[in-house]
């Protein structure tokens, strides 16, 4: 690119200075020949008021000094020379002077300008001024040689400061294109630096902010690949259980029926992934609200037997003074889903859900009888893989509780207490995903 932007640049050069230079040596030429046209006729004009007409009796004839390198002549009516100097028999511009006038010519590689000698309205003799064509042509040349030079040195500064824009073209244009390069090697964090100029940078700008989005894009189908994968892991889990469980048993209609209960909760989680991506995304997703009372007992269904199968209870309180509190069902259901699979797979002893209203808000409280050993800020961090876990539900579950405007934070290490903040009669239209990962 930086050699076309050169070329380019060079060749409107050229052809600038051609337009300028060839009409210029013209003029020049031109002017100085016409210049020592009018330096003989001034001089041939001198000498002509100093020519007495007595000349023609014989009484010798006054010429003043010839311009440098020329020559001055007197003719007579015979055209024959009888003062100065010059051809002895007068030339083509000496005849047409005898006719009254000024004339110019060109003979013989001369300039010459013959001025008529008049008196009592007749013309007496003929002054002849000439000088050589040949100093006129070198001081021509002269001239010439030095527009060339001129011309020369502008093509070079016209070099120069093309080099010099085309660097500043290119160089933003070859740093886009080697982070394009990288970009197609997979380093989507790669960002195309501002280089001054505004055309380009506009497109620097377009190109990081696609990046942006395209790393947007791709983080949230990696996380909805993760949330997905985690949030169903225990429901088929529990439903596989369910199933053997049945085959052991002559009397499989109750295994079928928590297994038919079990897949319409699978089926319930995979529409509120999806519906929790798509609220990550562009599109509002509104999730219905549930009354806290509902919430609990659905709840308690769907892990009071995970919970029994590994010998351990699980207790919910608190619920009778808030059972007719509405809150959005889905994600407090996700994120309570979240507290307790950490409390079965991680904890230990007894889980109880605690409800506590707090005026505005509604507080619930997971709680085991184990113990939160790493840092709480820690815990909460996406691909932490600290004890065993995952990394991704509780940094999922913080997400969709501050979208919710609420909180979630580990309150207590021993026992292992995890509080869910979240406003009471609160109706939103934005909500986002579920999570689910182990302390």
């Amino acid at each position: 690119m930086r050699q076309r932007v050169v070329r380019v640049a060079l060749t409107a050069a050229l052809v600038a200075v051609v337009l300028l230079a060839v009409p210029l040596a013209l003029a020049i030429r031109s002017s100085l020949y016409a210049a020592q046209r009018d330096t003989l006729e001034r001089a041939g004009l001198a000498a002509a008021v100093r020519v007495s007409p007595d000349y023609v009796t014989g009484d010798p004839a006054e010429l003043p000094p010839a311009p440098a390198g020329g020559r001055v002549g007197l003719y007579d009516p015979h055209q024959r020379l009888r003062a100065g100097s010059g051809p002895e028999k007068g030339d083509a511009p000496v005849r047409r002077a005898f006719g009254g006038e000024v004339t110019r010519g060109q003979p013989d590689g001369e300039l010459v300008a013959a001025v008529p000698v008049a008196r009592a309205e007749q013309v007496i003799g003929v002054v002849r001024a000439s000088s050589p064509d040949d100093a006129v042509r070198d001081r021509v040349l002269a001239a010439w040689a030095a527009l060339l030079g001129v011309t020369v040195i502008a093509l070079a500064v016209a070099v120069v400061v093309a080099r010099r824009q085309a660097r500043a073209l290119a160089a933003p244009l070859e740093d886009l294109s080697r982070h394009c390069r990288a970009v197609a090697d997979g380093d989507l964090n790669a960002r195309a630096a501002v280089g001054g100029i505004a055309e380009i940078d506009q497109v620097s700008h377009t190109h990081n902010a696609m990046l942006h989005h395209l790393s947007e894009l791709l983080r949230r189908e990696r996380d909805f690949t993760a949330n997905a994968s985690h949030q169903l892991r225990t429901p088929l889990t529990g439903l596989q259980l369910t199933l053997e469980a049945g085959l052991a048993q002559d009397d499989v209609g109750p295994a079928l029926q928590e297994a038919l209960a079990a897949t319409h909760r699978l089926n319930h989680t995979v529409e509120e992934l999806l519906r929790l991506a798509r609220a990550d995304g562009m599109t509002r997703a509104p999730s219905p609200d549930r009354p806290v009372a509902r919430l609990l007992r659905e709840t308690e269904e769907r892990w009071h037997g995970l919970f029994a199968r590994h010998g351990r209870r699980l207790e919910l309180t608190g619920g009778q003074d808030t059972g007719d509190v509405r809150i959005p069902g889905g994600p407090v259901a996700e994120i309570l889903g979240v507290l307790l699979d950490n409390a079965r797979v991680h904890g230990r002893g007894t889980v109880r859900l605690t409800v506590r209203d707090l005026g505005d808000a509604l507080a619930f409280d997971v709680t085991d009888e184990g113990r939160v050993s790493e840092d709480p800020a820690q815990l909460f961090e996406r691909g932490r893989s600290a004890g065993g876990g995952s990394g991704i539900g509780l940094a999922l579950a913080r997400d969709l509780a501050t979208r919710l405007g609420g909180r979630l934070s580990a309150t207590r290490a021993a026992p292992a207490t995890f509080t869910l903040l979240v406003p009471a009669g609160v109706h939103r239209d934005e909500e986002p995903g579920p999570t689910g990962t182990p302390r």
